[in-house]
C-alpha cells in the first residue's frame, strides 16, 4: 500500500512534467492555477471518498444513480423480455448496457430542458472561475463536461466559441477529453458492477468522483500545455447560452431518446468493428509474425504464460506499463493495466472497461480502483475527429484552430485521467 502511495506521489510531478515538456508558452504558465487545481482535486477526493458526512451523502447520490440503472432495466425487460435477464456478457451488453445509454440520454435532456443541469453547472463553473482564474465560457464548458458529452457541453457557450482564445479552446477540448457523459457512465457501471447492487454502488461512486475530479485536472493540464498569453483580457462573465433542447418537455424527452438511440447504435457498431479489427490484427501478429519469428515462445516464457504470444494486448501492456506504475498500480498488475491504458488511448474507453470487467477478479483492489479512474475519459484518437467536427459545426471559423489543437488536447486529456487516478489512489489508500 505504501509503495503504491510513493509511486503516485512520484507520478504526479512526472505527469505535470510531461505536460511542461510539451508546453507551448512555458514562460506564461501560471503555477498558482496549477497548484490551486491540484489542491481542488485533492480536496474533492478527500471530501467524496474519506469525509464521513459528505461521503455518506455522496453514497446516497450513487445509490440513486444505481436505482436509475434499475429503472432502465425495467424498461429493457418490458421490451426484450427474458433476453434482458443476463446469462452472458453479450446479453448484458445488448439488453442492459445499450438501453441504459438511451435512458440516461433522455433523462439528461429533460433535466437540461428544465434548467436543472444549467443551475448545477453554473455553481460549479463559479467555483472554477473564482479559484482557478478562468474565463467565464471555459469555466462553464468545463463544468458542463462533468454531466454531458464533449460535443454537447460546447452548446452552453456556443455564442462565445468564435471569440475564445486558443488557450480557452484547448481548455474546452481537453476537459471534454478528460470526462465522460452521464449516459455512457451508466453503461460503465453496468459493465463493472454486473448485477450486484453493492458493486454497482461502489463503481458508481468512483466513476462519479472521477468525472468531477477530471474537470479541474483537465484545466490544469490545458493551462500548462497552452497557457493564456493575455489573461487580463478574458471575458469572465458566466453567461449560459439560452437555447432550449426542444419546444416543450415531451419534445425534449423525444429528442433525448433519439439522441440516446443514435449513441447506442454508434457504440454497438463501433465495438463490433473495433473488436473484429483487433481480433484480425492479433491473428496476424500471433499466427503470422509471432509464429514465424519465434516471438510467441519468448513472450510466453517472459510473461510466465500471461500472454501466449505477440498481440496488441501485449504491445499495449509493454509500452504503457510504466505509465500504470507512476499512477500507483502495483508492479504485479502493471502489464494488464498498461494494456487497458493503451486500449483506451488507441481505441476507446468502452473496450477498456469491457476488458477490465473480464479481468478484474485477477487484479488487486488497488489496481481496479486506479484503473477505474484512469479509464474514465474520452481521450482517444477518435475523439479528435469528434471534437473538431462537433465544435467546428458551432463555430466554422475556428476549424483550423481546433484541428491544430487536437493532438495537444488528446495528450492533456490522457494526462488528466492519469492525474486523477494517482490522486484518488493516494486518498483511498490513506
Amino acid at each position: 500500500m505504501y509503495a503504491s502511495i510513493l509511486q503516485a506521489l512520484l507520478g504526479i510531478p512526472l505527469i505535470v512534467g510531461i505536460a511542461y515538456l510539451f508546453s507551448g508558452h512555458r514562460s506564461n504558465i501560471r503555477w498558482r492555477t496549477v497548484l490551486v487545481g491540484l489542491g481542488l482535486q485533492l480536496l474533492l477526493a478527500i471530501l467524496l471518498l474519506r469525509t464521513p458526512g459528505i461521503k455518506d451523502a455522496f453514497r446516497i447520490v450513487s445509490r440513486f444513480f444505481v436505482q436509475l440503472l434499475d429503472f432502465s432495466q425495467q424498461g429493457a425487460v418490458f421490451v426484450f423480455g427474458d433476453l434482458a435477464k443476463p446469462e452472458s456478457f453479450g446479453q448484458i451488453f445488448a439488453f442492459q448496457v445499450l438501453p441504459t445509454i438511451v435512458f440516461f440520454s433522455a433523462l439528461t435532456a429533460v433535466l437540461f430542458y428544465l434548467g436543472v443541469l444549467q443551475q448545477i453547472i453554473r455553481v460549479l463553473a463559479w467555483v472554477m472561475k473564482r479559484f482557478m482564474q478562468l474565463g467565464g465560457a471555459e469555466s462553464l464548458s468545463a463544468a458542463a463536461n462533468i454531466f454531458i458529452g464533449q460535443t454537447e457541453a460546447p452548446l452552453l457557450v456556443k455564442p462565445y466559441i468564435r471569440d475564445m482564445t486558443r488557450s480557452e479552446l484547448l481548455c474546452l477540448m481537453t476537459v471534454g477529453m478528460s470526462t465522460v457523459a452521464g449516459g455512457v457512465m451508466g453503461a460503465y457501471v453496468a459493465f463493472l458492477g454486473g448485477n450486484d447492487p453493492v458493486q454497482r454502488e461502489i463503481f458508481a461512486t468512483h466513476l462519479l468522483t472521477a468525472s468531477i475530479m477530471n474537470a479541474p485536472a483537465g484545466i490544469i493540464l490545458s493551462k500548462i500545455l497552452l497557457p493564456e498569453e493575455n489573461p487580463e483580457q478574458l471575458d469572465r462573465q458566466l453567461k449560459v447560452a439560452g437555447e432550449k433542447n426542444g419546444q416543450n418537455i415531451l419534445d425534449a424527452l423525444t429528442l433525448g431518446i433519439l439522441d440516446g438511440l443514435k449513441l447506442a447504435v454508434n457504440v454497438a457498431a463501433m465495438l463490433l468493428a473495433f473488436i473484429a479489427l483487433v481480433a484480425m490484427v492479433n491473428y496476424i501478429f500471433k499466427e503470422g509474425i509471432g509464429a514465424w519469428t519465434g516471438l510467441n515462445g519468448v513472450i510466453s516464457e517472459v510473461t510466465h504464460g500471461q500472454y501466449s504470444g505477440l498481440s496488441l494486448s501485449y504491445l499495449f501492456g509493454l509500452v504503457c506499463s510504466p505509465f500504470a506504475w507512476i499512477i500507483g498500480v502495483p508492479s504485479i498488475d502493471m502489464m494488464p493495466i498498461g494494456q487497458l491504458l493503451g486500449t483506451k488511448l488507441v481505441l476507446n474507453e468502452f473496450l477498456s472497461y469491457e476488458a477490465l470487467s473480464k479481468i478484474k477478479d485477477s487484479l488487486s483492489p488497488q489496481s481496479i480502483l486506479i484503473a477505474t479512474y484512469a479509464l474514465c475519459g474520452f481521450a482517444n484518437f477518435a475523439s479528435i475527429g469528434i471534437q473538431v467536427g462537433g465544435i467546428s459545426a458551432l463555430a466554422p471559423e475556428r476549424r483550423a484552430d481546433l484541428s491544430s489543437l487536437g493532438v495537444r488536447a488528446l495528450l492533456g486529456g490522457t494526462l488528466a485521467c492519469m492525474l486523477t487516478a494517482a490522486v484518488a489512489g493516494i486518498v483511498s489508500s490513506l
